[in-house]
C-alpha cells in the first residue's frame, strides 16, 4: 500500500509556531524561578536591569502584577502550608513532638477564650449605648428616667 502523500505545508502545521515555543520557554523559566523562590526572581530583575533595563523593568512589573514581590510563590501553585499542614508531622523527637501538640492545643483554649471575652465587651458596649440611648430618649420625652 502506497505511503499517503503529504504536502510540504503539512509540516509546517505540526511545528509549534515561534509565540508558542517563546511562551512555553517563558513558562519553564517562571516555573523554575518559582520553584527557587523569592530570591531567584529577585536575581533574575536585577541580571535584567543590568543586561538591559527594558527587561529588568518587565521582570519587576511581572513580579508586582503577579504578586510574586510580597508573597511565596508557593501560593501561586496552591501549596500554602497551614498550621494543620506541618502540625501533625512528626519530627522523629517525641518529646518535642508532645510539647508542640499541648502548646498548640493550649494556644488555641486561650484564643477561643480570648474571642468569648471581646464577645462579652462588645455586648457590654452595645448594652450601655443602648441603655444611654433609651435614657436621652426618656429624657427628651419629659418622661422620668425608672
Amino acid at each position: 500500500m502506497p505511503a499517503p502523500y503529504h504536502h510540504p505545508s503539512d509540516a509546517v502545521a505540526l511545528r509549534p509556531s515561534l509565540m508558542e515555543r517563546v511562551i512555553g520557554a517563558l513558562t519553564g523559566i517562571r516555573d523554575w524561578l518559582d520553584e527557587r523562590g523569592r530570591i531567584a526572581w529577585i536575581v533574575a530583575m536585577i541580571l535584567g536591569f543590568v543586561v538591559a533595563w527594558p527587561v529588568g523593568l518587565f521582570i519587576l512589573g511581572y513580579m508586582i502584577w503577579s504578586n510574586r514581590m510580597f508573597c511565596s510563590a508557593r501560593r501561586h501553585h496552591g501549596m500554602t502550608r497551614h498550621r494543620s499542614a506541618w502540625a501533625g508531622a512528626p519530627t522523629g523527637n517525641t518529646v518535642f513532638d508532645a510539647y508542640r501538640e499541648e502548646t498548640l492545643k493550649r494556644l488555641e483554649e486561650e484564643h477561643a477564650e480570648f474571642l468569648a471575652f471581646l464577645q462579652k465587651l462588645r455586648d457590654a458596649k452595645d448594652k450601655a449605648e443602648f441603655d444611654q440611648f433609651m435614657a436621652q430618649r426618656r429624657n427628651a420625652a419629659g418622661q422620668p428616667e425608672a
